[in-house]
């Protein structure tokens, strides 16, 4: 006749081990965590899910520390369906939401399209950046006045008034420093950033410059204005 056991203390039967309370685990960052990430790597992919792109200059400690621990953060967001592409060369990173035929993905992320005055400034910076850069010039910069020069001439009266206008363009302007394209190192003077090439690739660059060529030359400026498209570059 076989003995039944009988279950003994939680210490001997790991099947009966209590929670360890919070004070109690050292690991622990908040009640009821069952994250394995130290904190700083945790906030690292925070930051990846928070920002369109994480750059080296600007944040030289997340990336560190991005590079570090780039294969567990990229399999925290793989669960998500998410991508992490990171860019050593530029010094960028970013996400990307994966799509499949063969598997059903909800979708995280959602496109983020660019508006009409900041696809136009983008191509206005992209161009700047291209040719200066081909010039062999270690960095492009351009000054408010001369993108506003150049993007309002595809506005129109029915856009509203040239102030209005104006505001638009700086708006456009100012959401771009924000994201890291471009840097203002002075007042109205900003630095165009390697960054601009992965947001508006060369053939994206062309595809819009010939549409607007088309345009110019087959539209009157009313309905240029009011077609121009709004972008979506990069989720």
């Amino acid at each position: 006749m076989t003995d039944v056991q009988t279950p003994g203390t939680d210490a001997e039967n790991p099947a009966f081990i209590a929670p360890v309370a919070m004070e109690n685990d050292p690991d622990a960052l908040f009640a009821g965590d069952r994250g394995i990430l130290d904190a700083d790597v945790r906030r690292v992919l925070v930051r990846i899910l928070q920002r369109r792109f994480l750059l080296a200059e600007s944040s030289p400690a997340e990336w560190k520390l991005l590079l570090e621990h780039q294969q567990m953060i990229e399999s925290r967001l793989n669960d998500l369906f998410v991508r992490l592409v990171v860019d050593h060369a530029r010094g960028v990173a970013y996400k990307e939401q994966v799509r499949s035929d063969e598997v059903d993905v909800p979708i995280l992320l959602k496109d983020e399209a660019y508006s009409r005055a900041e696809t136009l400034v983008l191509v206005y910076l992209r161009t700047v950046f291209q040719r200066e850069t081909t010039a062999g010039t270690a960095s492009a910069r351009v000054d408010v006045e001369e993108v506003e020069q150049t993007v309002l001439t595809y506005f129109s009266e029915s856009d509203g008034t040239r102030a209005s206008q104006q505001r638009a363009v700086r708006t456009a302007i100012a959401r771009l420093d924000r994201e890291g394209i471009i840097e203002e190192e002075s007042e109205g003077r900003y630095r165009i950033g390697p960054l601009i090439e992965i947001v508006l690739s060369a053939e994206t660059l062309r595809e819009l410059q010939k549409w607007l060529d088309e345009q110019t030359r087959n539209a009157p400026a009313e309905v240029l204005a009011s077609e121009t498209p709004e972008k979506d570059l990069l989720s």
